[in-house]
């Protein structure tokens, strides 16, 4: 597995690096070569926070996992048991989305089975409205999230609400 390490806005000392590849090295068991972690550290300054974010790229599957703490050693632990568990307890639906045996077999596994029921349906139409029309709807709404027809691009798009208070924009690629 790849492991790519960044930090946004400071500097990472080197045996934090190395306790990072590491703990995320355990993960190969999991996966082949063609694995690619993304970690990327950065701050938070109310707390004086460390934050990580590890992305794991595996054959169109993306596993994700964003911590934060005051401890970098312990943010690693923490992000690395995170999308151990992930990928535990959806192991059995990403062998058969591939194929049987496309994650390698451990012995010390306790794979969970769960499965997700949808329990609500819900239709609306999609207007076309322009990305700031589509923030001041959803703060109306008191929703997390709104699903929009840009009126620019003529394409469905989705504006979220961050965890640190600003707004994202999800758009589709061509």
């Amino acid at each position: 597995m790849k492991i790519i390490i960044s930090g946004k806005h400071m500097t990472i000392q080197e045996d934090v690096r190395e306790y990072a590849i590491k703990k995320f090295s355990k993960l190969e068991k999991f996966f082949n070569r063609e694995a690619e972690a993304h970690l990327t550290f950065g701050e938070r300054r109310k707390g004086n926070y460390i934050v990580l974010d590890a992305t794991i790229y595996y054959r169109n599957i993306i596993f994700r996992a964003e911590v934060e703490n005051h401890d970098s050693y312990a943010i690693i632990d923490k992000g690395v048991e995170r999308i151990e568990r992930q990928i535990i307890k959806n192991k059995t639906k990403l062998e058969k989305r591939f194929h049987v045996g496309a994650f390698k077999e451990t012995d010390d596994l306790n794979v969970e089975q769960t499965i997700h029921k949808i329990v609500k349906l819900k239709k609306f139409s999609i207007k076309p409205m322009s990305v700031e029309e589509a923030v001041l709807q959803m703060d109306l709404l008191g929703h997390e999230f709104f699903i929009f027809l840009n009126a620019d691009s003529e394409d469905t798009n989705v504006v979220y609400k961050r965890k640190d208070g600003n707004y994202g924009l999800i758009e589709p690629e061509a």
